[in-house]
């Protein structure tokens, strides 16, 4: 079996700014970095890990550098843990996308499963991805306990699929919060959530998205 820590980066100037981040590389605030290495510290004492993955964009990479660190692990960037392509949204406030595509962001925020951002990847592409992403690496690593340091949309995706069999479920999935733990378990081709969102150990220090995302 292998067994998946699924972190959210920490907070980045995208969240701060409430920006449509996607592809779009927005860093880390001094926040991100501090819930960065709270969680380093908390996946050290807890568990003993084998790789590290992330997803190339630096609000990710460099949450999952923190964890890197601490055990002594290169990290391998992976572009497929990205978060989803948002095409037109790309680095745009969510107050100037709801008002321009009231509509669609109207979907994006009741039925997130079913959207695709004007010129962008559909969340159900975004889950085919991840999905494949994950199979992938946990068959390349039997037995072993891997770190994935990558976004929300993915790790909702993630949630919604494996959990309810379909992105149409995720409006029934919450968004997790910045640095959080999402546990999920890889064994005989089946992905199954043992736990997602764990962020006590970033006490004081939780960020997260806003209710109207």
């Amino acid at each position: 079996m292998t067994k998946f820590l699924m972190i959210r980066h920490g907070e980045s100037e995208a969240n701060l700014k409430r920006v449509f981040a996607g592809h779009y590389n927005a860093p880390l605030t001094d926040l991100g970095r501090r819930q960065a290495r709270a969680t380093a510290e908390y996946i050290k004492q807890t568990f003993k890990v084998d790789k590290i993955y992330a997803s190339d964009l630096d609000r990710a990479f460099c949450t999952g550098k923190a964890t890197a660190d601490l055990f002594g692990l290169d990290i391998t960037p992976t572009k497929e843990l990205r978060e989803i392509y948002a095409g037109d949204w790309e680095g745009r406030i969510f107050d100037d996308i709801k008002e321009e595509y009231p509509d669609l962001f109207g979907k994006w925020f009741g039925d997130t499963g079913n959207v695709r951002p004007p010129n962008g990847e559909s969340v159900e592409e975004l889950g085919d991805r991840i999905i494949t992403c994950i199979k992938k690496i946990g068959d390349e690593n039997p037995d072993s306990t891997v770190v994935l340091a990558t976004h929300a949309t993915p790790i909702r995706v993630l949630q919604a699929i494996v959990t309810y069999g379909s992105v149409n479920a995720m409006k029934n999935v919450k968004w997790v919060s910045n640095a959080s733990v999402t546990t999920v378990l890889y064994e005989n081709g089946t992905l199954t959530v043992a736990e997602a969102g764990y962020d006590k150990h970033l006490s004081g220090i939780i960020s997260e998205l806003p209710k109207d995302i």
